[in-house]
């Protein structure tokens, strides 16, 4: 059997339905892995896949994003899935673009939309 990843499930504001209906849709593949995710995707994903392993941080504006990123740092996250929405300015723009760079670094897989979150599933 392959080993338990951790992967982490991140959404911008208006994403966050449509990662809801990712996890639902994937929620026999994300079972078999341990899910960090930023505080408020995090409660709408287990509010609509209870049975899945999921650790919520804070709110990525709060912090929730350099938690992850602290995550990936040590070794502790394996993937990241970030529905990030590109037509909305953000006030927290430097997070995400650091959360970002430290998955270039430490060289882990990261999609930013539905298609190749799927590809990345099925690896």
């Amino acid at each position: 059997m392959e080993r338990r990843r951790t992967i982490a499930l991140i959404a911008h504001d208006s994403k966050k339905d449509d990662m809801v209906a990712f996890a639902a849709a994937h929620a026999g593949v994300l079972a078999d892995h341990r899910i960090v995710s930023t505080g408020t995707t995090g409660g709408l994903v287990l509010a609509a896949c209870p049975k899945l392993d999921v650790m919520r941080v804070k709110s990525g504006p709060l912090g929730g994003d350099q938690q992850i990123g602290a995550l990936i740092a040590t070794g502790d996250v394996d993937m990241v899935i970030f529905f990030v929405d590109p037509l909305t300015p953000l006030p927290h723009d430097v997070d995400v673009k650091a959360l970002m760079r430290l998955a270039i670094v430490y060289d882990i897989p990261m999609a930013l939309n539905q298609a190749t979150a799927e590809v990345l599933l099925r690896r």
